[in-house]
Protein backbone atom coordinates (compact mmCIF):
# COMPACT_ATOMS: atom_id res chain seq x y z
CA UNK A 1 0.00 0.00 0.00
CA UNK A 2 1.41 3.43 -0.58
CA UNK A 3 2.32 4.99 2.63
CA UNK A 4 3.47 8.70 3.46
CA UNK A 5 5.04 10.18 6.23
CA UNK A 6 3.29 13.02 7.72
CA UNK A 7 4.50 16.11 10.52
CA UNK A 8 2.15 17.03 12.18
CA UNK A 9 1.87 20.51 14.27
CA UNK A 10 -1.22 20.68 16.90
CA UNK A 11 -2.30 22.76 19.98
CA UNK A 12 -3.19 20.32 22.18
CA UNK A 13 -5.82 22.50 24.71
CA UNK A 14 -8.96 21.20 23.22
CA UNK A 15 -8.53 17.46 22.73
CA UNK A 16 -8.29 14.78 24.78
CA UNK A 17 -4.63 13.29 23.46
CA UNK A 18 -3.53 12.01 19.86
CA UNK A 19 -4.75 8.70 20.08
CA UNK A 20 -8.91 7.78 18.23
CA UNK A 21 -10.58 6.23 21.26
CA UNK A 22 -14.34 6.31 20.88
CA UNK A 23 -15.03 9.55 19.88
CA UNK A 24 -12.91 10.40 17.71
CA UNK A 25 -14.19 14.11 17.43
CA UNK A 26 -12.07 14.46 20.49
CA UNK A 27 -8.81 13.26 19.35
CA UNK A 28 -6.10 14.65 17.15
CA UNK A 29 -6.02 11.01 15.25
CA UNK A 30 -9.56 11.13 14.59
CA UNK A 31 -9.40 14.54 13.14
CA UNK A 32 -7.11 13.36 10.97
CA UNK A 33 -8.47 9.86 9.80
CA UNK A 34 -12.06 11.49 9.10
CA UNK A 35 -10.45 14.01 6.74
CA UNK A 36 -7.93 11.85 4.84
CA UNK A 37 -11.21 9.27 4.46
CA UNK A 38 -12.81 11.98 2.69
CA UNK A 39 -9.80 12.80 0.10
CA UNK A 40 -8.61 9.12 -0.15
CA UNK A 41 -11.45 6.65 1.43
CA UNK A 42 -9.83 3.99 3.22
CA UNK A 43 -6.80 4.71 5.09
CA UNK A 44 -5.06 3.65 8.04
CA UNK A 45 -2.74 6.55 10.41
CA UNK A 46 -0.91 5.71 13.18
CA UNK A 47 1.47 8.15 15.46
CA UNK A 48 4.94 8.11 16.47
CA UNK A 49 3.95 9.50 19.85
CA UNK A 50 0.73 9.19 21.90
CA UNK A 51 0.68 12.87 23.47
CA UNK A 52 -1.97 13.26 26.29
CA UNK A 53 -4.62 15.14 26.69
CA UNK A 54 -3.54 18.76 26.71
CA UNK A 55 -0.08 18.70 25.24
CA UNK A 56 0.94 20.25 21.97
CA UNK A 57 3.46 18.91 19.44
CA UNK A 58 5.12 20.59 16.81
CA UNK A 59 7.04 18.01 15.10
CA UNK A 60 4.35 14.59 15.62
CA UNK A 61 4.76 12.32 13.27
CA UNK A 62 2.14 9.68 11.52
CA UNK A 63 2.21 7.14 8.71
CA UNK A 64 -0.83 6.87 6.71
CA UNK A 65 -1.76 4.03 4.36
CA UNK A 66 -3.79 4.26 1.67
CA UNK A 67 -4.89 1.88 -1.84
CA UNK A 68 -4.38 4.61 -3.97
CA UNK A 69 -1.09 6.92 -4.86
CA UNK A 70 -1.53 10.92 -4.46
CA UNK A 71 1.25 13.50 -4.69
CA UNK A 72 2.17 14.64 -1.78
CA UNK A 73 1.81 18.31 -1.84
CA UNK A 74 -1.57 18.03 -3.02
CA UNK A 75 -2.68 15.97 -0.15
CA UNK A 76 -1.22 18.04 2.45
CA UNK A 77 -3.36 20.96 0.87
CA UNK A 78 -7.01 18.59 0.71
CA UNK A 79 -6.25 17.09 4.40
CA UNK A 80 -5.59 20.66 5.95
CA UNK A 81 -8.54 22.16 4.46
CA UNK A 82 -10.92 19.62 6.32
CA UNK A 83 -8.77 19.88 9.26
CA UNK A 84 -9.62 22.11 12.42
CA UNK A 85 -7.64 25.94 12.60
CA UNK A 86 -5.65 24.14 15.63
CA UNK A 87 -4.50 20.88 13.67
CA UNK A 88 -1.97 21.48 10.63
CA UNK A 89 0.16 19.23 8.40
CA UNK A 90 3.41 20.54 7.63
CA UNK A 91 4.60 18.32 5.06
CA UNK A 92 3.71 14.88 3.62
CA UNK A 93 6.74 12.29 1.62
CA UNK A 94 6.19 8.89 -0.05
CA UNK A 95 8.39 6.36 2.47
CA UNK A 96 9.02 3.09 1.98
CA UNK A 97 5.40 1.19 2.16
CA UNK A 98 6.44 -0.88 5.26
CA UNK A 99 7.35 2.55 7.15
CA UNK A 100 6.03 2.85 11.23
CA UNK A 101 6.02 6.21 12.49
CA UNK A 102 6.40 4.41 16.40
CA UNK A 103 8.15 1.49 16.03
CA UNK A 104 10.96 2.85 13.10
CA UNK A 105 11.86 6.25 16.00
CA UNK A 106 14.88 6.04 17.00
CA UNK A 107 14.74 9.09 19.40
CA UNK A 108 11.87 11.35 20.73
CA UNK A 109 12.48 15.11 21.75
CA UNK A 110 9.74 17.11 24.17
CA UNK A 111 10.03 20.43 25.19
CA UNK A 112 8.59 22.24 28.57
CA UNK A 113 8.14 25.74 28.92
CA UNK A 114 7.78 27.28 32.39
CA UNK A 115 6.75 30.77 32.61
CA UNK A 116 8.41 33.30 35.23
CA UNK A 117 5.62 35.77 35.04
CA UNK A 118 1.48 35.71 34.47
CA UNK A 119 1.18 36.34 30.43
CA UNK A 120 -1.92 36.90 28.88
CA UNK A 121 -1.01 35.46 25.48
CA UNK A 122 0.59 32.13 25.83
CA UNK A 123 -1.12 30.74 28.74
CA UNK A 124 -2.00 27.92 26.95
CA UNK A 125 1.19 26.70 26.06
CA UNK A 126 3.05 27.37 29.22
CA UNK A 127 2.94 26.65 33.17
CA UNK A 128 3.31 29.76 35.28
CA UNK A 129 5.34 29.75 38.55
CA UNK A 130 4.73 32.65 40.57
CA UNK A 131 7.23 32.14 42.88
CA UNK A 132 10.86 32.81 42.16
CA UNK A 133 12.82 29.73 40.79
CA UNK A 134 16.42 28.93 41.40
CA UNK A 135 17.63 28.55 37.53
CA UNK A 136 20.94 27.57 38.95
CA UNK A 137 19.84 24.67 41.16
CA UNK A 138 17.35 23.55 38.54
CA UNK A 139 20.04 23.58 35.83
CA UNK A 140 22.67 21.54 38.11
CA UNK A 141 19.64 18.81 38.89
CA UNK A 142 18.75 18.35 35.10
CA UNK A 143 22.47 17.54 34.52
CA UNK A 144 22.14 14.40 36.67
CA UNK A 145 18.95 13.21 34.17
CA UNK A 146 21.23 11.81 31.14
CA UNK A 147 22.03 8.35 30.80
CA UNK A 148 20.65 5.23 31.18
CA UNK A 149 17.98 5.44 34.59
CA UNK A 150 15.63 3.73 36.30
CA UNK A 151 12.83 6.25 36.26
CA UNK A 152 10.34 4.27 38.66
CA UNK A 153 9.98 7.19 40.26
CA UNK A 154 8.86 9.53 37.39
CA UNK A 155 6.02 7.72 35.76
CA UNK A 156 2.32 6.80 36.83
CA UNK A 157 1.42 3.98 39.43
CA UNK A 158 -0.57 2.65 36.22
CA UNK A 159 1.98 1.72 34.34
CA UNK A 160 2.16 -2.08 34.07
CA UNK A 161 4.22 -3.75 36.20
CA UNK A 162 5.92 -5.97 33.27
CA UNK A 163 6.88 -2.55 31.46
CA UNK A 164 10.44 -1.70 32.01
CA UNK A 165 11.28 1.71 34.30
CA UNK A 166 14.73 2.04 32.84
CA UNK A 167 15.34 4.65 29.89
CA UNK A 168 18.65 5.92 28.75
CA UNK A 169 18.32 9.53 28.04
CA UNK A 170 20.43 10.77 25.44
CA UNK A 171 20.47 15.10 26.24
CA UNK A 172 19.19 16.81 28.79
CA UNK A 173 18.61 20.90 28.61
CA UNK A 174 17.62 23.94 30.78
CA UNK A 175 17.65 27.40 29.42
CA UNK A 176 16.52 30.29 29.69
CA UNK A 177 14.45 32.67 26.62
CA UNK A 178 12.80 35.93 28.02
CA UNK A 179 10.60 35.35 30.60
CA UNK A 180 10.97 31.10 30.49
CA UNK A 181 12.61 28.77 31.47
CA UNK A 182 12.72 25.83 28.61
CA UNK A 183 13.41 22.49 29.43
CA UNK A 184 14.17 20.09 26.55
CA UNK A 185 14.80 16.12 26.80
CA UNK A 186 15.48 13.49 23.85
CA UNK A 187 15.63 9.88 24.47
CA UNK A 188 14.42 6.77 22.47
CA UNK A 189 11.41 6.42 24.41
CA UNK A 190 9.52 7.79 27.67
CA UNK A 191 7.50 6.30 30.46
CA UNK A 192 3.81 8.10 30.99
CA UNK A 193 3.83 11.13 32.44
CA UNK A 194 7.39 10.66 32.83
CA UNK A 195 8.51 14.04 31.27
CA UNK A 196 5.67 16.11 33.00
CA UNK A 197 6.83 14.47 36.88
CA UNK A 198 10.71 15.29 35.97
CA UNK A 199 9.61 19.08 35.34
CA UNK A 200 7.37 19.38 38.30
CA UNK A 201 10.06 17.54 40.43
CA UNK A 202 12.40 20.39 38.78
CA UNK A 203 10.59 22.89 39.96
CA UNK A 204 10.45 22.58 43.47
CA UNK A 205 14.02 22.15 43.10
CA UNK A 206 13.75 25.75 41.96
CA UNK A 207 11.72 26.75 45.00
CA UNK A 208 14.00 25.29 47.42
CA UNK A 209 11.33 22.37 47.98
CA UNK A 210 13.65 19.31 47.22
CA UNK A 211 17.38 18.86 47.18
CA UNK A 212 18.65 15.30 46.48
CA UNK A 213 17.43 14.50 42.79
CA UNK A 214 20.26 11.95 42.12
CA UNK A 215 18.86 9.50 45.30
CA UNK A 216 15.19 9.97 43.63
CA UNK A 217 16.88 8.17 40.12
CA UNK A 218 15.74 4.29 40.80
CA UNK A 219 14.16 4.55 44.43
CA UNK A 220 11.27 2.39 44.48
CA UNK A 221 7.83 2.65 45.88
CA UNK A 222 5.39 4.99 45.11
CA UNK A 223 6.52 7.21 42.42
CA UNK A 224 6.83 10.86 42.80
CA UNK A 225 3.33 12.30 43.28
CA UNK A 226 3.42 15.98 41.85
CA UNK A 227 2.63 16.03 37.88
CA UNK A 228 2.99 19.09 35.83
CA UNK A 229 0.14 20.70 33.70
CA UNK A 230 -0.14 19.57 30.20
CA UNK A 231 -0.20 22.80 28.95
CA UNK A 232 3.81 23.90 28.74
CA UNK A 233 4.87 20.13 26.73
CA UNK A 234 5.07 19.86 23.33
CA UNK A 235 6.54 16.87 21.45
CA UNK A 236 9.29 18.60 19.74
CA UNK A 237 10.64 16.15 17.45
CA UNK A 238 10.80 12.75 16.17
CA UNK A 239 14.18 11.27 14.47
CA UNK A 240 14.38 8.18 12.29
CA UNK A 241 17.74 6.01 11.39
CA UNK A 242 20.22 8.75 9.28
CA UNK A 243 18.05 11.95 11.48
CA UNK A 244 20.08 14.12 13.70
CA UNK A 245 18.54 16.18 16.32
CA UNK A 246 20.43 19.23 16.78
CA UNK A 247 18.56 22.74 16.94
CA UNK A 248 19.01 25.74 19.21
CA UNK A 249 16.96 25.16 22.65
CA UNK A 250 14.36 28.35 21.52
CA UNK A 251 10.65 28.79 22.58
CA UNK A 252 7.87 27.27 20.38
CA UNK A 253 5.27 29.96 21.94
CA UNK A 254 7.99 32.60 22.98
CA UNK A 255 7.15 34.82 25.93
CA UNK A 256 9.21 38.06 25.62
CA UNK A 257 10.81 39.72 28.87
CA UNK A 258 8.30 42.30 30.04
CA UNK A 259 9.62 45.86 29.41
CA UNK A 260 7.70 47.26 32.35
CA UNK A 261 11.04 46.48 34.62
CA UNK A 262 13.48 48.13 32.02
CA UNK A 263 11.27 51.31 31.54
CA UNK A 264 11.20 51.97 35.87
CA UNK A 265 14.96 51.27 35.63
CA UNK A 266 15.39 53.88 32.60
CA UNK A 267 13.39 56.58 34.10
CA UNK A 268 15.52 55.79 37.37
CA UNK A 269 18.25 56.67 35.85
CA UNK A 270 17.76 59.78 33.89
CA UNK A 271 16.18 60.97 37.25
CA UNK A 272 19.53 60.18 38.94
CA UNK A 273 21.53 61.71 36.16
CA UNK A 274 20.16 65.23 37.60
CA UNK A 275 22.41 67.34 40.00
CA UNK A 276 21.34 66.88 43.59
CA UNK A 277 20.29 70.65 43.72
CA UNK A 278 17.96 70.65 40.25
CA UNK A 279 14.64 71.88 40.27
CA UNK A 280 12.67 68.93 38.86
CA UNK A 281 9.53 70.77 38.87
CA UNK A 282 8.21 71.35 34.91
CA UNK A 283 9.27 74.55 33.19
CA UNK A 284 5.75 76.23 33.37
CA UNK A 285 5.43 75.93 37.00
CA UNK A 286 9.22 77.46 36.94
CA UNK A 287 7.69 80.58 35.99
CA UNK A 288 5.11 80.62 37.59
CA UNK A 289 6.72 81.14 40.82
CA UNK A 290 9.03 83.20 39.58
Amino acid sequence: MPTYKLTIEYEGTRYSGWQAQGNTQKTIQGHLLRAAREVLGDVDIGGAGRTDAGVHAAGQVAHLRTHKPIDPQLLTHKINDLLPHDIDVLDAVRVRDNFHARHDAVSRAYLYQIATRRTAFAKPFVWWIKDRLDFDAMQSAASAIAGRHDFSAFTDKRLKEEESRIVVVERCELARAGDLILFRIAASHFLWKMVRKLVSFLVEIGRGNEHDFRSRLGAKGEPYAPTAPPSGLFLEAIAYEGETFDRALLPIVPVQQSAVGSRQSAGERSKSNLPPTADRRPPTERRRRR
